[in-house]
């Protein structure tokens, strides 16, 4: 695909996951120039001989981020994962009044799925109310609703081949999981080639169910896994018991009773549509890992 847009592009949270594979398809397009904002942004030091100019920027520090965004034309931002209420929309509010002070032209956002109040994702709200601050700055913008990642499954279905059961609060539900690399191809291509304004739905090719997973789990590993359906409460409680944070396993939690309620029942073409690719389906994606779902370490 060509007609990329005039940069310079300007990828937030370039030292996580997401930002850094980011980062590498903008390379890979000869996309230019590129400025990789990160709070901490000697991990992006490699990234010099690739000619990407590393700058530091900190959301939650309003007074790093005129400098971090000068001269840039369009942003992506990627959203924060704070979990402390209120914390996040505070940081995107910083991130979007920068932005508009800076001249930005374009902003690409990742949000989520039916980001709605009724939700019980618990930050679901932060993700409408940045949508509507984006919107509210004239600037053009690509919201990109990614749904779940398949890779939180991968991790999860070591565990549950280890254990010989797959547990779930979704009851029936299903969810369009999408790869965090998919999610990473959906952004560059907003960042480099969006025009106007428009809100996409990066899915995976097909909702699946936490019982099809079980299903893919039990030929990957050559045993029955069974889909076992818990409440929210015990798997807030499991979660816990294994160690996690009562916050954090609550968030985790919401996940499934999002899923139960058909919140995250989404798969749509946005995405091969945006990038001229389909996404990887969660069947496709878990074989392609079969090594770490089979390996103990990864359990």
């Amino acid at each position: 695909m060509t007609n990329i847009q005039n940069g310079p592009f300007i990828v937030t949270g370039a030292s996580g996951q997401l930002g850094r594979q980011v980062i590498d398809n903008l390379i890979a397009a000869g996309a230019s120039p590129i400025i990789a904002i990160s709070r901490s942004p000697e991990k992006l030091a490699d990234l010099a001989d690739k000619g990407v100019e590393a700058r530091k920027g900190d959301f939650n520090d309003p007074a790093s981020l005129p400098a971090a965004f000068a001269g840039g034309k369009r942003l992506l931002i990627i959203s924060t994962d704070d979990l402390e209420p209120g914390k996040r929309l505070e940081a995107h509010k910083n991130a979007v009044a920068a932005a508009t002070k800076e001249g930005i032209t374009h902003i690409v956002y990742t949000s989520l799925t039916n980001p709605v109040e009724e939700s019980p994702i618990t930050f679901s709200k932060d993700h409408s109310d940045t949508e509507a601050l984006i919107r509210q700055t004239g600037a053009n913008y690509t919201i990109l609703r990614n749904n779940l990642y398949a890779d939180l499954v991968l991790t999860g279905g070591a565990q549950s081949i280890a254990m010989g059961q797959h547990f779930a609060a979704a009851a029936e539900g299903k969810a369009g999981y999408v790869t965090r690399a998919d999610c990473a191809r959906a952004a560059a291509a907003a960042l480099m080639r969006e025009t106007g304004s428009s809100v996409l739905d990066i899915t995976g090719p097909e909702a699946v169910s936490q019982g099809d997973i079980a299903a893919i789990l039990s030929e990957i590993s050559g045993k029955d896994i069974p889909y076992i359906a818990i409440s929210t409460d015990e798997l807030v409680q499991g979660m816990i018991g294994a160690g996690l944070p009562e916050s954090m396993a609550k968030v985790f939690a919401s996940f499934d009773e999002a899923i139960a309620m058909d919140y995250l029942s989404v798969a749509t073409d946005d995405l091969e549509n945006l990038t001229g690719q389909a996404g990887q389906s969660v069947g496709d994606f878990l074989n392609a890992n079969k090594a770490a779902l089979l390996t103990p370490q990864a359990q």
